[in-house]
């Protein structure tokens, strides 16, 4: 199924009053090895990363030994690509620390995702919901350790969502708990699972094995059509499960306040539903995404859908949505790109 027989995104917000706007620029950017396209990446978003890198005092992270001892320990094979990106982002302490992504500072999201698999096509589709000033913007794609990857990045190389060259596909989504703990980014696991992994039981040891610092559902499906739900958190075992939706708790409800504003029972139960009617089809699915619940629009408080994106598994492509707009990406076809997005804050309208 490629970009072009896909359902688009509606061209307008739902139908409400419209009070406040944002507006964030995607790019799309091709370089196999880290080099000055990165290097530039770095220096635009450096600034907004050191202020949230020490949003908390300096001696709340750890020192930079501590960082690469972590990742030389849990994921050895992003060493000497973290050890390039260091050396090309200035070789400075802080920068390097922030890198490794141990033990960062607490970041939530919002997020639906789901999994449709059958003999045809295995399909993972995503809603990401976050502050869009704080998105990076950037789909990236690279070839660092052998395989290709392309994922939507943050922090600067982490993963939010991501396909590699074997199909594998992967996203995460805030996991509903408070706690925060020893362990890395989920980002940067999820990179490391698309650089190192072509199918879903190799991602499970390795989620099994690599400490989460937050707690995360992190959805993942093969050109196999295996697909899991890893539920991570620093303070106890992952669970794995063969499910194929989450949105934002657990096994139960621990956050409630979040819970309530994020909705994530009502996504749950809507993404429940459609994957397990034997008649949804690849399009159904996709369209669900773009309406409410699961287009959420509440980008005042950090909660509003950015975009919608859909990893194709046994045709190794991606294609990302926004109203109005979608980009198709494959590794034989990958252009590289900018596009606007505008988001709109809109409150029910009053007569």
């Amino acid at each position: 199924m490629r970009g072009s027989e896909l359902p688009q995104l509606q061209d307008e917000w739902p139908d409400e009053a419209e009070s406040m706007h944002k507006r964030l620029l995607f790019q799309t950017v091709h370089e196999p090895q880290p080099g000055q396209k990165w290097r530039d990446l770095c220096a635009l978003h450096w600034p907004a990363y050191e202020q949230w890198y020490l949003s908390e005092t300096e001696r709340e992270r750890p020192g930079y030994l501590a960082c690469y001892n972590a990742l030389q320990r849990h994921m050895p094979e992003l060493v000497p690509t973290y050890e390039r990106l260091c050396e090309l982002a200035g070789g400075g302490d802080l920068v390097s620390r922030l890198l490794s992504l141990y033990r960062p500072p607490a970041y939530i999201t919002g997020c639906s995702q789901a999994v449709l698999s059958n003999p045809d096509n295995n399909m993972l589709v995503r809603n990401y919901d976050y502050p869009p000033e704080l998105c990076e913007g950037t789909i990236l794609y690279s070839r660092w350790n052998g395989r290709g990857v392309i994922a939507m990045i943050d922090c600067l190389w982490g993963v939010l969502d991501g396909i590699n060259e074997a199909g594998l596909s992967i996203s995460l989504a805030f996991g509903g708990r408070r706690q925060v703990g020893d362990g890395f980014g989920a980002p940067i696991i999820l990179r490391y699972i698309l650089e190192c992994c072509d199918t879903t039981p190799e991602a499970i040891e390795v989620l099994r094995r690599v400490p989460s610092h937050m707690a995360y559902n992190i959805t993942l499906v093969d050109a196999e059509g295996r697909y899991v739900t890893a539920m991570v958190a620093p303070d106890r075992s992952v669970t794995i499960r063969r499910v194929p939706v989450a949105t934002n708790h657990q096994k139960r409800i621990e956050w409630y306040a979040h819970a309530l504003a994020s909705e994530t029972l009502i996504r749950e139960r809507q993404l429940s539903i459609l994957v397990g009617d034997e008649s949804t089809t690849p399009t159904r699915l996709l369209s669900a995404f773009f309406v409410p619940p699961l287009f959420r629009s509440d980008y005042r408080h950090g909660l509003g859908t950015i975009y919608t994106a859909a990893y194709y598994a046994n045709d190794r492509c991606a294609v990302y949505h926004w109203p109005g707009k979608s980009l198709s990406l494959s590794f034989d076809h990958f252009e590289e790109t900018s596009l606007e997005v505008q988001y709109v804050q809109r409150s029910v309208a009053t007569k």
